[in-house]
């Protein structure tokens, strides 16, 4: 059996002809690094390392329990969310109301897992995995594999072995893969019981223990690790050392890909090789000054391609470029800070507004609406939605604990067939408020989730539908 680690060596080597442990730090150049070359490498290896960097914390914080409870699992183990997050969620930022989650972190340098999954009956469900590094490598589900029973093998890379009788195998790039399943329910308590009739019958096991009785072991409690601190704050908060020395330790493990050459090289300019530790006392004075400044700098970049990351139409900006990213490495990272867990865009699209009609921000002090004309909601083979986020991406408490307005809510229709969607702090009155959205009393942020978006027109992957407008209406 072939280890990730080897997968690293011989890959890489053979692809670049770049052993890591050869590559040259910038200090051992000629001509050393001054600050100016020293700030802008350190801000692209900040940038390239984020959805690594944070895929890692979020693993932590997601995985330090002895058994699944709450919004948590041992590694190697499934969570079945039995209902939807609430204003309190905190694991992933811009969480997801419209699904019931099935998520699990696997180490596969060991060994293969076996994922497997029931006849759905016809129920709208997707399993997406993502490697370490975001992209979402493979996706069973009712688009791609159907609802009927599937036996699949999740393996690492460089791995070959026997398989059971009938599976699917599956070829991770990386070691680390998030397993961030979502199973459509209505919410009501009907619903949740046929959803949970099909969700309990997920299974996973390490391929050595399939088609046996398998017990999964407890998992290990890390005191030290900090499960209270949004991830995104605890990985803002890292030095450049400390963000550096843990990328080069989660490079061993989770390899760049082939696209990647010129960016490794960048970084071992900067000292950062995979398996090596990083010293930035041994950069030359003004460029380890440089490095050290870079954290900020670099997410200040990530954050501030939003509004250049895709298409902006009245007011709604999003993007087809999800999920699979190559070496878009700002796109990547900008979806790891604002939507962790994102999907390929034919599974869904996330049009995202921080602006009404006016270009006007939005706030709660406001009274909203969003019209859609007769005919003209969103276009998907599944389901729509809209959800209510605050500034920081994460759920809006009140009253009614609804984060979402869509079909499921038995929205009213207008005479003439139209839509209007109610988008404000203060209830609309008691019969508006299935098409009500609550908002905060201050800023807020509001994103759109087409899942299995229609690919004939009219369809936002083409651009022949478009989100409209949202309107002050006070």
């Amino acid at each position: 059996m072939k280890t990730c680690r080897v997968k690293w060596v011989v890959t890489f080597a053979a692809a670049f002809s770049l052993a890591a442990a050869s590559a040259r730090p910038g200090w051992a150049e000629d001509k050393p690094l001054n600050a100016e070359e020293a700030s802008q490498l350190a801000v692209d290896a900040y940038v390239y390392g984020y959805p690594l960097i944070t895929m890692e914390y979020t693993r932590r914080v997601m995985t330090n329990v002895a058994e699944p409870q709450g919004t948590h699992a041992p590694m190697g183990q499934f969570l079945l969310m039995r209902s939807y997050p609430d204003a309190s969620f905190r694991d992933v930022t811009a969480p997801n109301a419209d699904t019931l989650y099935s998520t699990a972190w696997l180490d596969l340098k060991q060994e293969p897992y076996v994922l497997s999954l029931p006849d759905e009956a016809d129920r709208y469900f997707l399993m997406p995995m993502l490697d370490g590094w975001t992209n979402v490598f493979q996706v069973p589900g009712k688009r791609t594999t159907g609802t009927k029973r599937q036996t699949i093998v999740i393996a690492g890379p460089g791995w070959r072995g026997e398989t059971p009788a009938g599976a699917t195998v599956y070829h991770s790039p990386t070691c680390l893969i998030w397993i961030l399943g979502r199973t459509y329910c209505t919410g009501t308590p009907e619903d949740y019981r046929a959803a949970h009739a099909v969700m309990d019958q997920y299974r996973l096991v390490p391929l050595s223990s399939y088609g046996k009785p398998y017990t999964p072991p407890k998992g290990k409690v890390d005191p030290a690790i900090d499960t209270k601190t949004p991830v995104r704050e605890q990985v803002n908060r890292l030095s450049a050392a400390e963000y550096f020395q843990l990328l080069a330790k989660l490079l061993v493990d989770n390899p760049p890909a082939e696209a990647d050459a010129a960016m490794v090289e960048k970084l071992a300019r900067l000292g950062i090789v995979a398996g090596q530790p990083f010293d930035p006392s041994q950069l030359p004075q003004p460029a380890r000054a440089a490095v050290e400044a870079a954290p900020p700098k670099a997410f200040r970049q990530i954050m501030g391609h939003f509004k250049s990351a895709g298409k902006d139409i009245h007011g709604w900006v999003f993007t087809t470029e999800t999920g699979q990213y190559g070496t878009e490495y700002l796109q990547r990272a900008l979806i790891t800070a604002i939507g962790l867990g994102a999907n390929r865009p034919q599974d869904a699209v996330y049009p995202t507004s921080e602006v009404d009609a006016t270009g006007q921000a939005y706030s709660g002090a406001n009274n909203y609406v969003m019209h859609f004309p007769k005919g003209q909601t969103p276009p998907v083979e599944a389901f729509w939605s809209i959800t209510m986020y605050d500034a920081d991406y994460f759920f809006v408490d009140n009253p009614l604990n609804k984060y979402t307005v869509s079909p499921r809510d038995k929205l009213v229709y207008n005479s003439d067939g139209s839509l209007d969607l109610y988008i404000q702090h203060e209830s609309p009155g008691k019969e508006k408020e299935a098409n009500w959205l609550p908002a905060p009393k201050d800023r807020f942020l509001l994103m759109m989730r087409l899942y299995w978006p229609k690919e004939s027109p009219p369809s936002i992957l083409d651009g022949s539908w478009e989100p409209p407008a949202v309107r002050k209406t006070n």
